[in-house]
């Protein structure tokens, strides 16, 4: 199946759109100046502890003190805190945990003062960014993510994905990894390393080290609580670096410097991929091209068609941590031998789009499905049974519970981020009951066309909502045709899925907005 990488830059943030065979399967969103990002590496200062809770709040620089749980310390807790406190004071003076000594485990029943105090230096890792009203999740178990390994500091073992596909392969894997493992850290070889050589994996193991020795141990001997130690890569190349595989047939970026970070990330990791990253230079903006917009409006409403279902759609509500999803029929009974078998068949459509909707918004916490009912135990178990293999490739820890006796499946998915809640509503444009007439916008569009090509001589665009771009463009006869022979300069009229009824900008060739209008 062919995958689309589509990666937008805009003044304040990138978007990042995976597509399918066209579709959207996944969108992710990066505030550029976001400076707490899941995979950072900090330096923090305990601020108090909460024994009721068996965790404490950690300041990290963020507005609100981050939480950090007992059960997320990580049994080698001790050893991290030795270490840094030898790094910052200068009795440990290299990044090599070979001579280190290590202090012993702590006992996963036990409490967090026994541990941590406060005004105490920890190294902390962010896990959950901020939601709601509450700061930031910690882990004091490193990790520095490669594409085929993970590096754990002050960890003594070697793990392998349990989706590596055959037993064989784990030992295999497994073996290289004791072979190549440093003392003093540990390993996990994730799934995409299946079929690569020890030399490959041994090639990464020495660029993960040289991070953690040249920016992890530099900063923590030099930085004062709290201060970032590593930042995880931007959201783009952690994405490259996480999902990239033989489906990507193109990586497209609108941003010619972002499309040359990308270009050089995959020189890194995957030199055979990098001609694959193309740079975007069109007035058509790059979601409009690839009609991301439209599909944007379509697929994050109260209601979400269900594809290829001829009707079926889903209803989606939500509360703070509970989201239920009502599976509804549509006219799809012709082509099925019962009303049974028709049932099982949308619900099994459901299943798929319901996988999707909980990547697209990344919906965390309790999620309660109502599909259409089924009488049959083995159609009940068909249903299960899909709907565990459409939510495998979720890379968020989940788990899925069989049908309840009321026919209910309920869903645990981890909150990593908060919920996308992108508006697909727009405001009505009537003000007192009424509404401009189309010439009154039109005249409007026109005057400013007219000032635009006083002061401009080089090409002109025009971008409004598809309506009014098909009423200004439509016939041999049509309003930009009369602009052409009135003024000899001829508008590109762009349609917009994504702007107002009223809404229009005029843009010159080197896309800067002459003028906008949003009413």
């Amino acid at each position: 199946m062919s995958k689309e990488l589509i990666v937008s830059y805009e003044h304040s943030k990138v978007r990042i759109i995976i597509l399918e065979e066209g579709r959207i399967q996944e969108l992710h969103e990066e505030e550029i100046g976001n400076n707490f990002t899941v995979g950072d590496i900090i330096m923090g200062k305990v601020k108090k502890l909460a024994p009721s809770l068996n965790a404490c709040f950690v300041n990290i620089g963020f507005e609100k003190d981050a939480f950090l749980h007992y059960l997320d310390l990580g049994p080698q807790i001790k050893s991290s805190l030795k270490y840094c406190k030898g790094v910052s004071s200068g009795k440990i003076n290299s990044p090599k945990l070979t001579s280190f000594s290590f202090e012993e485990d702590i006992n996963k029943d036990g409490v967090i003062q026994d541990v941590l105090a406060p005004n105490q230096d920890i190294l902390v890792q962010i896990t959950k960014e901020p939601i709601s009203t509450k700061g930031p999740r910690l882990s004091s178990e490193i990790s520095l993510a490669g594409r085929y390994l993970v590096l754990i500091p002050f960890a003594s073992k070697t793990s392998v994905s349990r989706n590596v596909s055959t037993a064989e392969e784990k030992d295999r894997l497994k073996q290289i990894g004791e072979q190549i493992r440093p003392n003093g850290f540990g390993l996990i070889i994730r799934t995409v390393a299946e079929g690569k050589s020890a030399q490959e994996l041994q090639l990464e193991l020495v660029n993960l080290l040289n991070k953690w020795n040249n920016v992890c141990f530099r900063n923590i001997k030099k930085s004062k609580s709290p201060a970032k130690i590593l930042g995880e890569l931007d959201k783009a190349s952690s994405i490259l670096r996480d999902n990239l595989n033989e489906d990507f047939i193109s990586i497209v970026c609108d941003n010619e410097e972002l499309a040359g970070e990308m270009k050089e990330y995959l020189n890194t990791i995957a030199p055979e991929k990098s001609k694959l990253v193309k740079y975007y230079d069109s007035h058509i903006p790059i979601f409009e091209y690839y009609n991301i917009d439209k599909q944007i409006k379509q697929l994050f409403g109260k209601h979400v068609n269900i594809y290829q279902s001829k009707g079926a759609y889903l209803i989606i509500e939500h509360t703070e941590a509970l989201h239920v999803i009502d599976v509804n029929s549509g006219n799809v009974t012709a082509n099925q031998k019962s009303q049974e078998d028709a049932a099982l068949h949308i619900n099994k459509l459901a299943a798929a789009e319901i996988a999707r909707q909980l990547r697209l918004r990344d919906i965390g916490g309790i999620i309660v499905i109502d599909f259409i009912d089924l009488t049959s135990s083995q159609h009940k178990k068909d249903l299960y049974e899909y709907l565990k293999k459409v939510m495998k490739d979720d890379k968020a820890k989940h788990k899925i519970l069989p049908p309840s006796k009321f026919g209910l499946v309920q869903i645990t998915r981890q909150r990593v981020r908060p919920q996308k809640q992108l508006n697909t509503t727009e405001e009505n444009p009537n003000i007192n009951g009424k509404v401009e007439s189309p010439i009154v916008l039109v005249d409007k569009i026109q005057q400013q066309i007219l000032n635009a090509i006083v002061y401009n001589k080089g090409k002109l665009y025009l971008h409004t909502h598809p309506f009014v771009a098909a009423y200004l463009t439509k016939g041999i006869k049509s309003i930009r045709n009369e602009w052409f022979l009135n003024y000899k300069r001829w508008i590109r009229v762009i349609p917009r899925d994504s702007f107002k009824y009223l809404e229009f900008q005029i843009q010159n060739e080197d896309k800067e907005v002459i003028f906008k209008f949003s009413n």
